[in-house]
């Protein structure tokens, strides 16, 4: 399905927004039923078959959700829409539904994250909306996550540099409404505004910490390559840096002095193989080609990948115990699920959809599940 009317678009909502629907199950759901207006009917006793009892979310719920985003003048960019970016659909599981303000052109750009510590030094700063202006100027989209120090200052560098087809954009963990940190509200107005605002979140919703490592995962799935400046041993940003070498992306880094404890970070990701940069030009020379364009290759489309072949029938709540009775408290790999479990892969799958919706089952990274 390419693009969705009306109906569709609020039955997506709704089967993403209802409980234990994560990216995997919604595609796996309407790679099965072909919508999710025939999806959502059936979650019932896809639930009962895997032994427990399932409630949608609410209708009206879903309802404020569309009048919030209309009110903050965003708009809604579901997976197989048009202008959904290339970069995220090479992912496994890209974001099925996010929500923008601002100019969606800047998708179009090649794109390099720009990360770091939150109390950086004047130095760093000053470095990062150097690099950040530089690269804006040369047409990149220079994304980051509108937190404080080395964020602010690479969406500042950009937004002041910016006067071709670069520019910035910031990807938040809370609703695109909702400013976080508050004395940011100038900043996200502007990028708003000038650049491009990117939410997965419904609007309204306050960032939790749990909403940080989506977000991570959103800034380096829409980089050709991501710039750590400066960070801290334990920083976040070097989750996203490693994120982006899971990837498939360029992972830089910013040298310092091994007596300061923000650089120790950078200087750690060095030693681990990231590349030195000092300047925009290395950074543009490592993702870039000789013609000026993105190194990286993206695929079409990485949705396909993980769903498995549909089953040819719903499997029988026998089918669903026997892989239950596979799946321990520890993750296990779903392709060693199949190899036990003697069961074609697609109903395999099925019957994981099954526990999943019953609340029985979680899925971690690397195609592993387990049982609550």
């Amino acid at each position: 399905m390419t693009g969705a009317d009306d109906a569709e678009r609020f039955a997506r909502v709704r089967l993403l927004r209802s409980p234990h629907v994560g990216p995997v199950t919604y595609y796996q759901l309407l790679t099965r039923f072909g919508s999710a207006t025939a999806a959502l009917p059936a979650l019932p006793d896809l639930a009962a078959r895997g032994g427990g009892r399932y409630r949608l979310a609410d209708a009206a719920t879903i309802t404020e959700e569309f009048a919030g985003v209309d009110k903050a003048g965003a708009r809604l960019l579901f997976h197989d829409d048009a202008d959904y970016p290339l970069t995220l659909l090479a992912l496994d599981q890209p974001p099925p539904i996010l929500c923008l303000r601002g100019n969606l052109a800047l998708f179009d750009q090649p794109g390099v994250a720009m990360v770091g510590a939150r109390n950086a030094s004047a130095g760093a700063v000053r470095l990062a909306r150097d690099f950040a202006a530089g690269l804006a100027r040369r047409g990149f989209a220079v994304i980051s996550g509108l937190a404080r120090g080395i964020d602010a200052a690479a969406h500042h560098g950009a937004l002041d540099a910016s006067r071709g087809d670069g520019g910035t954009i910031a990807v938040i963990a809370g609703g695109i409404d909702v400013v976080y940190p508050p004395e940011h509200a100038a900043l996200q107005d502007r990028i708003a505004n000038e650049g491009l605002l990117v939410a997965e979140m419904p609007p309204g919703t306050e960032p939790l910490a749990r909403h940080f490592p989506a977000r991570n995962r959103i800034i380096a799935g829409l980089a050709a390559g991501t710039v750590v400046v400066e960070a801290a041993p334990k920083s976040g940003s070097l989750i996203t840096a490693r994120l982006a070498g899971e990837f498939g992306r360029e992972v830089m880094a910013v040298p310092g002095s091994p007596l300061d404890a923000r650089a120790q970070g950078c200087n750690q990701l060095i030693r681990d193989g990231a590349i030195l940069v000092q300047s925009a030009a290395d950074i543009a020379e490592l993702v870039e080609t000789f013609e000026g364009t993105a190194r990286s290759r993206f695929r079409d489309s990485g949705v396909a990948d993980f769903l498995g072949p549909e089953p040819e029938a719903p499997v029988s709540a026998d089918t669903v115990d026997r892989v239950a009775a596979l799946v321990g408290t520890a993750p296990v790999a779903v392709d060693e699920l199949i190899r036990q479990s003697a069961l074609f892969p697609g109903a395999v799958h099925d019957a994981l959809l099954d526990l999943e919706l019953a609340g029985r089952l979680v899925r971690h990274s690397g195609g592993r599940v387990s049982l609550l």
